[in-house]
């Protein structure tokens, strides 16, 4: 089931990106990136409701709390910084670069998880490193 929400995941994330693109013309990175936001927002609670997850909340750990807003806060800059990239550059070219966090993110799972860096992973992030510089130049 894993396999479908991430295929789904970058089906949605192409659009995020193509329909950003369209709609931040003429309007500012950072408004756009708050209302874009606030609809994501407003989505999430509705989904939490719908499942009946809030009750959850009180067993949150502070430790949670703290990483959970940790990656709020490195996500709200990564809209921020990927909106005024897109609406500057072409979306064939920010997109690519925007997903070498792909690679980023191999490394720093090796790094602060202890997962396994493989000979797979290494040349999987070097085809995607070499691919995206091969877009982008």
């Amino acid at each position: 089931m894993w396999l479908l929400y991430a295929i789904l995941s970058a089906v949605f994330a192409a659009l995020t990106s193509i329909l950003a693109k369209i709609g931040i013309e003429n309007v500012n990175s950072t408004l756009a990136t708050g209302i874009r936001t606030l609809v994501v927002l407003v989505m999430a609670w509705v989904m939490v409701w719908i499942s009946g997850a809030q009750s959850g909340i009180a067993n949150i750990s502070r430790k949670s709390w703290v990483f959970i807003v940790l990656s709020g806060l490195a996500t709200g800059a990564s809209w921020l910084c990927y909106y005024k990239a897109l609406q500057i550059g072409e979306a064939s070219k920010v997109v690519p670069i925007d997903k070498l966090s792909v690679v980023l993110t191999l490394i720093l799972a090796f790094v602060f998880l202890h997962e396994q860096f493989t000979w797979k992973s290494a040349v999987g992030s070097a085809l995607i490193t070499t691919g995206t510089l091969f877009m982008v130049i």
